[in-house]
């Protein structure tokens, strides 16, 4: 298959989320156009980013919408469920835990760790604290596929090198630092001050 571009893999999501609305309308089949629409783009670039993966739909019928669900569940490794750790019981990890909709997507998080001693061995959302101390140890136990940064900036690298020796090659990095990886790792940033300025750059440039 060819490289596809992040920001397909990004449309490919909110085709998904569109489509189980439209599922949970009762719509049995959904246009390109209609995708698009929804999605602030155009219907070729639905009929673009779809075709990575295969043929979908007929024309002048448009998509089959369970079928078209299934799909793109499955396109964007849904069809299982993922083990996940979150490093930082700060504020951000408390909002991160408790968001209902990882579960519901298949991440699962089993396992939090901090440094802070007044966190460590307090009760999160049905799991402990741990000490990132007994990161390894604890994810040789008890592996993980995935794992979510939530901590200050000057703890992520370190820690990133740690998850990456444990054989981990799926980061979500909330710390406001670029991480440095291996080729092999996949990280992916959120940064909130750069969507900040991406709205104030649409703002300016009306």
């Amino acid at each position: 298959m060819r490289k596809v571009a992040e920001s397909t893999v990004r449309r490919l999501s909110l085709y998904l989320r569109f489509l189980e609305e439209f599922a949970a309308r009762g719509v049995a089949t959904v246009s390109s156009g209609e995708l698009a629409s929804r999605g602030g783009t155009t219907s070729a670039q639905v009929r673009k980013d779809l075709s990575f993966f295969g043929s979908f739909g007929k024309r002048g019928m448009g998509y089959a919408v369970p079928e078209m669900v299934a799909q793109l569940r499955e396109i964007l490794g849904l069809a299982r469920r993922w083990r996940v750790a979150l490093l930082g019981a700060g504020k951000i990890g408390s909002a991160l835990i408790e968001h209902r909709g990882f579960r519901e997507r298949g991440f699962d998080i089993v396992a939090v760790f901090d440094q802070d001693p007044r966190k460590i061995g307090t009760a999160w959302n049905g799991l402990t604290v741990q000490d990132e101390a007994g990161l390894e140890a604890a994810l040789r136990r008890a592996p993980v596929e995935i794992a979510i940064l939530a901590v200050p900036s000057d703890a992520a690298q370190g820690l990133a090198d740690r998850l990456t020796g444990l054989g981990i090659a799926a980061i979500l990095n909330v710390a406001p630092v670029q991480l440095v990886v291996p080729p092999h790792v996949e990280v992916r940033t959120v940064s909130l001050a750069m969507e900040l300025e991406g709205l104030s750059f649409a703002l300016t440039n009306r």
